[in-house]
């Protein structure tokens, strides 16, 4: 499953997600990154790798043999995505510091989930290394190399020099199956956020909605002919459960529980009718239709009031040359239930290893690079919100990305339920599961059933893939 979307082949992602609407200051910020469960170095003491030799130093301190796999060629399949554009301009270097060529081919993401799961089916020995999401599904199937015994390879591996401690929290704790085994390395990180126009609710005095049900009120008070008042995915499709899962999530709800699908709960019924009326009540004309790019295009333009989706948007929504909002768009925190905490749905790009490559101690040694400190912090200065504590308090990333949007998603990581989400995002019919789910949320937004019948049906249905 996509995890929260990718963008056009010329749209960089971001997270965001805040209240607040005054910048970020350096204690919060660092406050933040605390509580998201990593150690934070002094921010002057971090190096900055302007200048070459300062780069190459870096890689050189590391106890790697960086030539030991030099002629070899591996192939690095992905989405169209901002990592992707963030790290292809370094591959040169890394070929450079390695020796290794690596062939990239980043298509559409619908292209590429489309045909990534054929090729791994047939055995097929390319890619060596990709971008994946139905973690629970290729650890079934067996496409994926299991990467605890490289990372224990010394030869390979320098694991003071890789500083797995300063990965945040949830990065940590992400990609480790229930065998403690790790089939992946986590590549982005982000949250579901809500995003505001803030001149939209000014010109009712209105204030950033902090609850479900002052949401739905500030979306009907804003929205005109013109603009909605919220917009928010609702295609019938797994790829836009996201936003959808916070609810459920925050409602006290789950999505699978004891291997069986969860979502017709008094919880998840009550969360999946508000998602209803938002979006019958406040939000854009066919938004049964909307999918990630329906809805950032219209926060964009200027065409809604508010926004819930990935904290990725920020470096979009805020640069003047795409958006229409940059200077008065406002971030805030997932909306929550009076006395209950929010629970935004997170996730994090993983990359894996594929089990039938015959180059996957250079492919290793390719993500171990790709991961590292170093290339973290220049793919955060191009606005990549990586898995790095260190790389998301550099100075690079505050820039391109804004210290107010990092605080906001990293509030919004540290109030995310890893477990909930690794629940379903790793069960190995999470597609289908996910499928159902959706279904049954746009009949909801659609009008064509209630929320009880829809979900009901949509359990039956999960419920019937789980059992095969």
């Amino acid at each position: 499953m996509p995890l929260v979307g990718s963008r056009s082949i010329k749209m960089v992602q971001a997270e965001n997600s805040l209240g607040p609407r005054n910048p970020a200051s350096r204690r919060s910020f660092v406050k933040g990154l605390g509580a998201a469960g990593a150690v934070l170095p002094a921010l002057t003491t971090l190096p900055r790798w302007s200048l070459a030799q300062d780069i190459s130093a870096a890689y050189a301190n590391a106890s790697i043999d960086w030539k030991q796999f030099a002629g070899q060629t591996i192939t690095l399949a992905g989405a169209i995505h901002p990592w992707s554009n963030a790290i292809t301009p370094l591959l040169p270097e890394f070929t450079r510091l390695t020796g290794i060529t690596v062939d990239a081919d980043f298509q559409l993401e619908t292209t590429f989930m489309g045909a990534l799961p054929i090729r791994l089916a047939r055995g097929s020995s390319t890619p060596d290394v990709f971008m994946f999401t139905t973690y629970g599904q290729g650890i079934s199937a067996g496409w994926l190399e299991p990467l605890g015994s490289y990372y224990s390879n010394r030869s390979l591996t320098d694991l003071a020099w890789y500083h797995e401690d300063d990965l945040l929290k949830t990065a940590r704790h992400f990609p480790l199956w229930s065998d403690g085994e790790r089939y992946a390395i986590p590549i982005t990180s982000e949250a579901m956020t809500l995003f505001i126009n803030k001149d939209a609710l000014a010109a009712r005095n209105l204030p950033v909605p902090q609850t479900f049900d002052e949401l739905l009120a500030t979306a009907k008070a804003v929205k005109t002919g013109e603009m909605s008042g919220i917009a928010m995915r609702a295609q019938a499709s797994f790829n836009s459960c996201p936003p959808a899962l916070g609810f459920v999530f925050s409602y006290g709800g789950a999505m699978v529980k004891d291997n069986k699908a969860a979502f017709a709960s008094p919880e998840a019924l009550a969360a999946v009718e508000m998602y209803g009326q938002l979006l019958s009540q406040a939000g854009p004309f066919g938004a049964g239709s909307y999918e990630w790019y329906h809805v950032l295009d219209d926060f964009l333009q200027g065409r809604t009031a508010m926004a819930i989706d990935s904290s990725n948007f920020a470096t979009d929504i805020s640069n003047p040359a795409r958006s229409r909002v940059a200077k008065h768009a406002g971030y805030a925190t997932f909306p929550h239930l009076p006395g209950r905490a929010p629970v935004p749905f997170m996730s994090h790009w993983q990359a894996c290893i594929n089990s039938k490559s015959r180059n996957k101690r250079a492919a290793f040694l390719f993500l171990l690079w790709a991961t590292s400190k170093p290339t973290s912090l220049r793919t955060a200065a191009a606005g990549l919100a990586t898995t790095r504590v260190s790389a998301w308090s550099s100075e690079g990333f505050k820039t391109a990305f804004g210290s107010e949007a990092a605080e906001a998603a990293l509030t919004n990581l540290q109030d995310a339920d890893v477990d909930r989400a690794k629940a379903i995002l790793f069960h190995p019919k999470s597609n289908l599961i996910l499928d159902a789910f959706m279904i049954g949320v746009n009949e909801v937004v659609n009008g064509a059933k209630s929320a009880k019948d829809a979900m009901t049906g949509a359990a039956e249905q999960a419920n019937a893939a789980i059992r095969g």
